[in-house]
């Protein structure tokens, strides 16, 4: 990512430099030395009269490692102060600023212990970090270290690796955990690059550290990585993700789990890789189903997979598309005609509202559709009798046995009149579609892949399962409950999906800074989310690999004031040189984007509103908090987070109808506020108009 923002001249300059550098017999003379540098091994290169690069070689070899393209003295004042080795615990290589490092150890000779309180590492013996990779001179620096803000002072001077780990531990996270998640994952792939006839130990970690860095071949392929580092990050695994997605096999279903920007889509599309090399030859295209919430997430995840599997061939034997989509289809080959599918939700909640005003139940239109959805749908209940002794829980309002019958008349009333009328609502097709499927001894597909999974509904859960037949390897799950949207709950054990022992967690948010990272996750403080397999979710241990610049946020007196001061901040990024491309736009409801749309174009910056006629093209994305769901920019601006707008009334339960279903609308509509300001890579800004939202206060 550094690389792309480098001028370009420089970038192509740097293709020309390496291009001769592999040409030349002896590379090596390309490189000057230094005098005096902590590394000897560490040298620099020319790139223009103003630029140079800095390069690790080896004292054998012919392996060479990019470090850094500055500008002449920082190159050379960075080169002097770095140092590399080999990490004790991966054996992979890292480097450190050594004049940092002594200059901070010896502050800590000069200065008082920690605090009273006692030192942040204290819990964990000194063989335990050693163990964990921790420099042992490292050791009584570590040890002074009282709170999270000492050791995030020294972000930028620790060795990479050793950061992660004290990161880890800082978090909360057992010295196991953290072995599992920083350490195993890489000595398990070490084996495959030990290098036994090799002199050098540094080529060895170098090529122990992919995940890391890149190994690559020459500067054709240096520029293709460095060209695009966005696109090369949406596949990029790094080495906890790569110890799930690349297992051999699981035994059953299997689940990754973490907050926003962890990579559980990226490890999913891995995992459909994985499986796809380890088809027999003779298995049929598509064998493998990679599926979505919505058509906009297949979209993205089928343009993600063409980055991942260039190979036409293999990338045939995975199949993109969404749940609904699916199931469209294969009650429409078993009908043999076309569905016609009630969309609108407005549309569905004024006909439950006429079917309870006609047959005079107590009940609202929203509370039928509700209880229609979430225990009628969810549960298969196909008879009165099995409505009456069904559970109820989650729903807050309990109903005697006379209710329930009278919700259940205003069931059949409802299933009636879109039989009659030829009509369909999403859940019914998904619920046929599992019908149809179940009792098949030939399954679609030998492999699942579900990503965004916390906001499938169990009609959908129940045909994704009856897909493929259950044994190794059948499911593979991605999904984060603090993301769901749609007010979806789930239990899989009682579908069925049994994820025991084959559940892993990712706490390391490798697209979000901290700063970003912080601010959204407050918004959630206090909030209790189940975890889909009757625990609770947390996000204990959730953190940023990277720091930038803090969120801003901006209240504004009216609509068009916050939609000018908008306009000025996105017009600042792309004369900065952020790609409009790289910058999103995040509004509750579409008309405001619409507007924000026009008033870009009027300043000369080209937009996009998503879901629209006019949602494709170059430009600035925006669109509905709930379209920006899977997608990531560069820069993010979260807009209209006013008081009556977020959350929205008309999506959230009165309290005084059902209490339990006005927290679980409110929580949704919450969700939809932090993945929207998730959606940031390294800039975000929250803007309103007139009060802000409660949300903003809380």
């Amino acid at each position: 990512m550094e690389f792309a923002r480098l001028e370009k001249p420089v970038q192509k300059r740097v293709q020309e430099v390496f291009e001769k550098f592999r040409e030349h017999r002896h590379a090596g003379l390309h490189l000057e030395k230094l005098e005096h540098p902590r590394d000897p091994r560490i040298r620099t290169i020319r790139i223009t009269k103003f630029m140079r690069g800095v390069v690790l070689a080896p004292d054998s070899g012919d392996s060479f490692l990019l470090l850094k393209v500055m500008a002449h003295d920082d190159a050379i004042a960075w080169a002097l102060k770095h140092r590399a080795t080999v990490n004790s615990a991966t054996q992979g290589i890292e480097l450190r600023d050594d004049v940092a490092l002594d200059r901070a150890t010896a502050s800590v000779h000069q200065t008082v212990p920690a605090t009273e309180a006692g030192g942040l590492f204290d819990r964990v013996a000194d063989k335990e970090l050693i163990r964990l990779g921790i420099d042992p001179d490292l050791l009584p620096l570590v040890r002074h270290l009282s709170d999270e803000s000492h050791l995030d002072a020294l972000h930028k001077i620790l060795p990479e690796q050793q950061y992660d780990v004290l990161a880890g531990l800082a978090a909360g996270l057992e010295p196991e955990d953290v072995w599992r998640e920083a350490i195993a994952s890489q000595t398990e792939r070490s084996h495959q690059h030990d290098h036994a006839d090799s002199a050098d130990l540094l080529t060895a970690a170098m090529a122990r550290s992919q995940g890391r860095i890149a190994l690559l071949n020459g500067p054709d392929e240096l520029m293709d990585v460095l060209s695009r580092p966005f696109d090369a990050w949406r596949v990029f695994l790094h080495p906890s993700q790569r110890r799930v997605a690349y297992q051999p096999s699981y035994k059953g279903p299997a689940r990754v789990t973490g907050g926003p920007g962890t990579g559980k889509t990226v490890v999913a599309l891995h995992r459909a890789l994985h499986l796809a090399r380890r088809l027999p030859a003779e298995a049929p295209a598509e064998s493998i189903l990679l599926t979505t919430f919505t058509r906009d997430l297949a979209t993205d995840l089928r343009r993600s997979l063409e980055l991942l599997i260039p190979e036409e061939g293999l990338r045939a034997k995975i199949r993109v598309i969404n749940v609904d989509a699916l199931a469209n289809q294969v009650v429409r080959a078993d009908r043999g005609r076309h569905l016609n599918i009630v969309t609108d939700q407005r549309e569905i909640a004024a006909r439950w509202s006429r079917i309870a005003q006609r047959l005079g139940v107590e009940f609202t239109g929203t509370f039928l559709d509700q209880e229609w959805r979430q225990v009628v749908l969810a549960q298969d209940l196909r008879s009165p009798e099995a409505y009456l002794k069904a559970s109820r829980s989650g729903r807050g309002t309990a109903l005697s046995p006379l209710k329930r019958a009278q919700v259940w008349r205003a069931v059949e009333a409802f299933t009636q009149e879109l039989r009659q009328a030829d009509e369909l609502t999403f859940l019914q097709v998904c619920a046929e579609a599992g019908r149809l499927m179940e009792p098949r001894l030939e399954r679609p597909f030998r492999h699942v892949v579900i990503d965004e999974a916390q906001d499938l509904h169990p009609v959908q859960w129940r045909m994704l399962r009856a897909l493929v037949t259950p044994g190794p390897d059948d499911l593979f799950i991605a999904g984060d409950t603090h993301q769901r949207i749609y007010g979806n709950k789930v239990s899989l054990r009682s579908l069925g999906i049994s994820v025991t022992g084959r559940s892993h967690r990712l706490r390391i948010n490798y697209r979000t800074t901290r700063e970003i990272l912080t601010w959204s996750t407050s918004l959630l403080t206090g909030e209790h989310v189940d975890d889909m397999d009757g625990g609770i979710d947390s996000l204990s241990g959730y953190r940023s690999a990277f720091r930038g610049a803090h969120p801003m946020t901006h209240g504004a007196t009216s609509k068009s004031e916050e939609i000018s001061a908008l306009t000025a901040q996105v017009s600042e990024w792309v004369t900065d040189g952020i790609e409009p491309s790289e910058i999103g736009v995040a509004v509750r409801y579409i008309q405001l984007g619409k507007e924000i749309a026009q008033a870009m174009k009027q300043v000369g910056v080209p937009a996009v509103v998503l879901g629209t006629q006019a949602g494709h093209g170059e430009g600035i994305h925006i669109g509905t908090m709930h379209r920006m769901k899977g997608l990531e920019f560069r820069c993010m601006a979260v807009s209209g987070v006013n008081d009556g707008v977020l959350p929205m009334p008309g999506a959230v339960t009165p309290e005084e109808l059902d209490p339990q279903q006005h927290r679980e609308d409110l929580r949704s509509e919450l969700s939809l506020l932090f993945v929207a300001c998730t959606r940031a890579r390294e800039f975000l800004r929250v803007s309103w108009h007139g009060d802000a939202s409660t949300f903003l206060s809380s």
